[in-house]
């Protein structure tokens, strides 16, 4: 519901702090592929993950540990959640 009230005002910048936290993983892969098709169509999008597999859906990946930058980088080929949902249904076909 969040997420959709986020998208009335057609925002240039979404923000979303840990958004899969309590889903399971077929709704939180339906997330990522919204998330993903905001960015493509050039939103851009900041999410916060503690979750590995959540952050390969990313192009860019940057780790902080204690407040500070670890790492960044770019993620030549990130996980399609798209591909991937249709693989959790083919599986659990």
């Amino acid at each position: 519901m969040a997420i959709a009230r986020a998208l009335i005002n057609n925002p240039v910048l979404i923000l979303a702090d840990e958004p899969t936290g309590a889903l399971d993983t077929r709704t939180s892969f339906e997330l990522m592929g919204l998330l993903q098709q905001l960015n493509r169509g050039g939103m851009t999008v900041v999410l916060v993950t503690h979750e590995r597999d959540i952050a390969s859906f990313a192009g860019r990946v940057v780790a902080f540990r204690d407040g500070r930058i670890v790492d960044d980088q770019r993620v030549a080929a990130p996980n399609d959640a798209q591909v991937m949902l249709e693989q959790l249904e083919r599986a659990a076909a």
